[in-house]
């Protein structure tokens, strides 16, 4: 890119004197050096001397941190982001989060996920999920399961180089909030096996314009890939924010995962515009993630089916009460 060759030059020819520093490694080979200030889920700012650059994590392969580099003046925090880890576990052990530091061709990335994908069936119809955990747990659109007790959900699983379709059909509702249009399911069937689950990663540190990638059921035809870009991430609809985007979505993308290029699920693909063509929309991950660490407060009602709220009792009317500063012996009862 221009403005990195430009700032090469500038450190290669202005005669700077730069004290031992840290290293950022570019995915086009360049390499800055200077003093990491701070770090932000989109940006690394460092001290080159004579400015402060912010340089985006997506230009970034890797950090080379100076061993001598005090420790006042190091960042607190490491970035996930800039170094290769194995998927770390939330706080709430619920689901993972990360999962590798580069980013992956969309035809890699799409063969090692799709197991985790699954689909969602109803007497009304079908919608897309993917699994969280190893136990079963899946997330899916509240409006794919609206009504509705009698689920099943359908699994590909790996076999050598073969997908086989297993299909499960007692589903647990976990939990439902009718407003973010979320629901979490469990797979119970006796003898399931361990399921392949997908880490949920993080839309805040997305930009306008990166990649990212579909999978689901469009129209009942299951494992569909559709790729496209970012177009925003602050779309307005219905009163609450989405990430615009597009990769193509369908009726039956309900309830799937939006993917970036690490693997990580930065979106639930809810609707689309059906006049315009590349007008797709999903729940952004943070959304999500404060679904599943509340789940507890969003707990299905076994006593109320139809609705993924529960209802406060209503306030008790008294019988007896006097008028305007009269007087009464009657005793309040509750009127039912």
């Amino acid at each position: 890119m221009r403005w990195k060759a430009s700032l090469l030059l500038t450190l290669l020819f202005s005669g700077l004197s730069l004290p031992a520093a840290d290293v950022l490694h570019l995915k086009d080979d360049a390499i800055l050096s200077g003093r990491v200030l701070a770090e932000k889920p989109d940006q690394v700012f460092l001290d080159v001397g004579y400015t402060v650059l912010a340089v985006p994590r997506s230009q970034i392969a890797k950090i080379a941190r100076d061993e001598a580099t005090p420790a006042s003046r190091k960042p607190k925090k490491s970035a996930p982001a800039l170094v290769e880890q194995p998927a770390s576990a939330a706080p709430t052990g619920f689901y993972r989060t990360g999962m590798a530091a580069t980013e992956r061709p969309v035809r890699e990335l799409a063969g090692r996920l799709a197991e985790a994908v699954v689909q969602v069936r109803t007497p009304a119809g079908l919608g897309s999920g993917f699994i969280l955990n190893e136990d079963g747990f899946l997330v899916t659109n509240f409006h794919v399961i609206e009504n509705e007790t009698q689920i099943s959900v359908e699994v590909y699983r790996q076999n050598g180089p073969q997908l086989e379709r297993q299909n499960y059909k007692r589903v647990r509702i976990v939990a439902l909030n009718k407003f973010a249009d979320l629901a979490l399911l469990k797979i119970e069937d006796e003898g399931a096996p361990r399921f392949v689950s997908v880490p949920v990663g993080d839309s805040e540190s997305l930009t306008v314009g990166d990649r990212v990638f579909a999978i689901g059921s469009p129209l009942g035809l299951q494992r569909t890939v559709t790729e496209g870009i970012v177009s925003t991430k602050t779309r307005p609809m219905q009163g609450d924010l989405y990430l615009q985007t597009t990769a193509q979505i369908n009726p039956g993308n309900s309830g799937g995962p939006l993917f970036n290029l690490r693997g990580e699920v930065i979106g639930v693909t809810n609707m689309k515009i059906t006049f315009g063509e590349g007008l797709g929309f999903a729940i952004p991950a943070e959304t999500l993630r404060y679904f599943l660490n509340h789940r507890d407060a969003y707990a299905y009602d076994n006593d109320n089916p139809a609705n993924p709220y529960r209802y406060l009792e209503p306030p008790r009317r008294l019988k007896g009460v006097p008028a305007k500063g009269g007087h009464s012996s009657a005793t309040p009862e509750t009127n039912r």
